[in-house]
């Protein structure tokens, strides 16, 4: 069965692209989700409407995300946390803990989007990647000192 994909789809295929499945797969997957319609006349025409204002809304939002990116070029998050003997921290800054920072200075970035493999256990500067878009990123300068 030739089915019209409406969204991406891994390993099938991209939006908008018509490919061919096994009966089943659409129809018990596929139809029931809406990530795909059958590719008649009518439905081709109706995806590519959809496609476009896909691409129109992802390019908006891609250049949100420079903007923004810019913006946060000089932000600097400072956090002040006990440390015990050899200045090791009772705890840890988490990826929640830099969104709440953000969200004291009007930046509203989601912590998903905030890339720390670990939290940040030791004092000093480091460097914190922001996923702003899939294409967008921004950095910013995170310091841990110690509270006195």
């Amino acid at each position: 069965m030739e089915v019209i994909l409406r969204e991406d789809v891994d390993k099938l295929g991209s939006r908008g692209s018509v490919v061919k499945v096994a009966d089943g797969y659409a129809r018990n997957f596929l139809l029931p989700k809406r990530l795909a319609v059958a590719a008649t006349s009518a439905n081709r025409k109706i995806v590519e409407q959809e496609r476009e204002a896909h691409l129109r809304r992802e390019a908006k939002a891609k250049t949100d995300a420079e903007d923004l990116a810019k913006l946060m070029a000089n932000v600097k998050l400072t956090f002040r946390q006990k440390v015990g003997e050899n200045n090791q921290l009772f705890g840890s800054v988490t990826a929640k803990d830099i969104a709440d920072a953000l969200e004291a200075q009007r930046f509203h970035i989601e912590r998903r989007k905030i890339q720390l493999d670990e939290p940040i256990r030791t004092l000093g500067d480091h460097r914190v990647t922001l996923r702003l878009h899939r294409d967008v990123s921004a950095e910013i300068d995170v310091a841990i000192e110690p509270e006195h």
